[in-house]
């Protein structure tokens, strides 16, 4: 009899726990993830082969049940977010996934474009569409558009860049109609959508979306990037490294294994990211010896707002010191102080 009643009790815990574990809390928790060798992602035609090895480090994210909040609570470089601080405003998890996969091919693009430049390679754009990245519930998109759309043209234009769009709809006023010609699940659509003023901005009429540009980016070699399911635009530094590094005969590996981070802008710039902090403790499980890691500025106005924020730089510097790693953390402001920083190596 206490064994039947043992049993049920197991039974009835294990259903409860399995339950539980299936119901997510508003929030999102962050983790150290791990670093990836860029040699099996990027492969450029005829590309140089190198020594050592580049990396891209990444943050384990996902929403939050009430097992992963209790134990993200208690561990240290495991973070708690509410989901207003994840995603954006009226932002669905299939948005927010679209917009993380569009803004890691954004980076890809900037990553090909900043390394051809340098290695003084021919490249150019064809441009698609516009890329549809969310849908405002409250506007006239709502009823015809979707996240992952692409649009092609309005009223019969196409145009050449997401600007153009933004000045052709800016101009009309509210209540016109414009004709949309756009790209689901390769069928192409032709709707009818009204204008209409934005509850946040009642002098600005639009279709109630947000967007991107949907261009590719044709190079002579030829690159491929295989990302998967790799999300965000931070890796864009350590791309344009690697395709440089492809591009070009001396090898700035040196033969070390050589970590980092940072976004990266099509004059090449090297911009801040989240995370930094995990991403260091990924990067050092990974044996890299260096990290480069974005040296932001960061305003005076948004200092006295957040008084206790640091540059990526200065986090991940404080954050090696704490793990006691020997991985020396490298601060880089754009691609070119990343290249002189490598050429200065010694060769391992």
């Amino acid at each position: 009899m206490k064994n039947r009643t043992l049993i049920r009790i197991m039974v009835v815990m294990t259903v409860f726990i399995v339950a539980t574990s299936f119901y997510y809390l508003p929030y999102y928790v962050t983790k150290p993830g791990s670093a990836h060798e860029l040699d099996p992602i990027v492969k450029v035609e005829d590309g140089f082969d190198d020594k050592g090895e580049f990396m891209l480090t990444t943050v384990r994210m996902g929403k939050a049940n009430i097992y992963a909040y209790l134990i993200a609570s208690f561990k240290k470089y495991e973070y708690i977010y509410p989901v207003e601080e994840i995603r954006n405003p009226h932002e669905s998890d299939e948005e927010y996934n679209l917009r993380q996969l569009q803004l890691m091919e954004n980076s890809q693009n900037h990553a090909i474009e900043v390394a051809f430049k340098a290695a003084n390679k021919p490249y150019h754009y064809n441009y698609k569409g516009i890329y549809v990245l969310n849908v405002y519930p409250e506007m006239p998109a709502a009823d015809i558009l979707k996240p992952g759309d692409r649009i092609t043209a309005i009223d019969g234009q196409e145009f050449e860049s997401s600007e153009e769009f933004i000045q052709y709809v800016g101009k009309k006023e509210k209540d016109d109609k414009v004709e949309v010609k756009f790209i689901r699940n390769d069928k192409e659509k032709i709707e009818t959508v009204p204008l209409k003023e934005f509850p946040e901005m009642p002098d600005k009429v639009g279709l109630g979306i947000s967007l991107s540009d949907d261009k590719d980016i044709v190079t002579d070699p030829e690159v491929s990037l295989d990302t998967e399911e790799i999300g965000g635009p931070s890796a864009g530094l350590m791309f344009s490294l690697e395709i440089y590094n492809q591009l070009t005969k001396p090898d700035l590996t040196k033969g070390y294994p050589i970590a980092g981070t940072g976004t990266i802008s099509e004059d090449g710039e090297v911009g801040r990211i989240g995370g930094i902090e995990q991403k260091i403790i990924a990067a050092d499980k990974a044996g890299a010896e260096y990290f480069l890691a974005p040296d932001d500025t960061i305003s005076e106005e948004i200092k006295k707002n957040n008084p206790e924020l640091e540059s990526n730089y200065s986090t991940a510097k404080k954050t090696a010191e704490d793990i006691g790693t020997d991985m020396k953390v490298i601060p880089i402001k754009t691609f070119d102080e990343a290249i002189k920083f490598l050429q200065s190596l010694p060769e391992k």
